[in-house]
């Protein structure tokens, strides 16, 4: 038979991560703006400098409530209403509490830019905060809790940052507070905090699309220029300690035909040298499913439907008093708990043994930069990555600069990070299961001491 012939792929072409425009509004509000031809949904985030050590004490989740209700109505439209004018601008309007603070993204076609921005800049300079809004919000995430306590993925991380973490350290709890804490949370409360921290001076705004034909400056100074605050001194980020002393956490829930694992510790942030190389070499132990934890528990044990290994930033000040979350993360059927942690341990030690192979470098590099112009074809993926720049303290060229050090990184290189990222003797494993039957197997590995407690 006779077909026709191959298609043939055309010429690479250069790529690099967009470069922001930086600027200022005259109420002090940071700018930074990138064109992207092409796309027609304009992206807006902004960055507040509010975050959860910031909380009052006692008042754990009061960010996210407070988050979540600013667009829940303003002096000028009640919630039904903003929510009605949004839906008439095509947008979408949403925001969230982290560690570093919290963010405002919008989505808007570029033609209702001028309305959405003067809708977000309500939101920004006069929420109503009505107390049956709030009483309706705390309600909300009241009910979220014991969802999330009945999550093993979400059970697992909440115990490993109280196990890393000191009591004292916001870190160590809930991002979205507890129900005491959020039970505790009203109006009056979050006003306060509103006030307190939402302020121009301390917040950045990322505007990224199509903006041909658009006078962005205008529209600025028309909506988020009429945001005013007092200026504020930049917050003090207090110091990130961790205990990572190797030992096993078992949250019991018995009869469960599953075990959730999530064995982590807090290691260097974005501003570290050593971060590419430690992105690489992770990405190797477990970034995809033909990583070397995935081809041993998933492909030759069947232990588990995937395994993987990460690096999340938790928050940087840019002045090396940063930290990340190393961690890897999975399940595995409740009777091979102990035989999959034992090939676990058993691949951290051949890789601090035997090293990377170069074959596993060279596939890391093309799919973490080879892929790079795929995952950042949307105007909030590049705003979402230049607010993360923004919240970490990092130089507007970091993206571009990471994808080439990347590409640079060696294969010793990167062995050397994901052993030191990853070390056998100082990771701290949570196991969300069933105790009375992988409690004893798990502690015969000689892993680290093993504690039960209630699910």
């Amino acid at each position: 038979m006779t077909f026709h012939p191959q298609p043939r792929p055309g010429e690479a072409k250069p790529w690099a991560f967009p470069a922001p425009e930086r600027g200022a509004l005259d109420n002090g509000l940071t700018v930074l703006r990138c064109h992207r031809p092409g796309q027609q949904v304009v992206a807006v985030e902004i960055v507040l400098d509010a975050p959860l050590d910031a909380e009052p004490e006692g008042l754990d989740g009061v960010a996210t409530i407070m988050a979540r209700a600013l667009s829940e109505g303003t002096d000028q439209h009640s919630a039904e209403e903003f929510a009605a004018e949004l839906e008439r601008c095509g947008a979408t309007l949403d925001a969230h509490a982290d560690h570093p603070g919290v963010r405002v993204s919008l989505e808007v076609p570029v033609s209702r830019l001028p309305k959405a921005l003067g809708l977000l800049s309500e939101a920004l300079i006069a929420p109503a905060f009505a107390e049956s809004e709030i009483e309706r919000l705390v309600r909300n995430r009241l009910d979220e809790i014991p969802h999330e306590t009945a999550n093993p993925a979400r059970r697992a991380a909440k115990q490993l940052s109280k196990e890393l973490f000191p009591a004292s350290s916001r870190m160590s709890r809930p991002r979205q507070g507890t129900e005491e804490t959020v039970g505790a949370i009203d109006a009056a409360a979050v006003r306060a905090f509103f006030d307190a921290h939402v302020r121009p001076a301390a917040a950045t705004a990322v505007v990224v699309g199509d903006l041909t034909g658009v006078d962005l400056d205008k529209v600025l100074d028309e909506t988020l220029g009429a945001w005013t605050g007092a200026p504020a001194a930049p917050r003090p980020m207090p110091p990130i300690t961790a205990d990572d002393t190797g030992r096993v956490v078992v949250v019991d829930r018995p009869g469960a035909v599953q075990t959730q694992l999530l064995i982590g510790r807090v290691g260097a942030d974005r501003h570290d040298r050593v971060w590419p190389a430690q992105v690489l070499g992770t990405y190797c132990l477990g970034g995809t499913l033909t990583s070397r934890l995935d081809r041993v528990l998933r492909e030759e044990k069947g232990y588990t439907y995937g395994v993987r290994a990460f690096g999340q930033v938790l928050r940087s000040d840019g002045e090396g008093n940063g930290a990340s979350m190393l961690a890897i993360s999975g399940s595995v059927d409740t009777p091979n708990t102990g035989p999959a942690l034992e090939d676990l341990w058993k691949v951290l030690r051949t890789l601090a043994a035997e090293g990377l192979t170069d074959a596993e470098r060279d596939v890391a590099v093309q799919n973490l930069v080879g892929v790079a112009p795929l995952k950042y074809e949307t105007a909030a993926s590049v705003a979402g990555t230049l607010a993360d720049q923004v919240e970490q303290h990092l130089p507007d060229d970091y993206q571009a600069q990471l994808y080439a050090r990347l590409a640079e990184t060696g294969t010793v290189e990167a062995t050397a990070a994901v052993v030191n990222a990853f070390p056998v003797d100082r990771l701290v494993t949570v196991l969300v299961g069933d105790a009375s039957k992988i409690a004893e197997p798990v502690r015969a590995l000689g892993i680290g001491e093993v504690t039960v407690v209630t699910g």
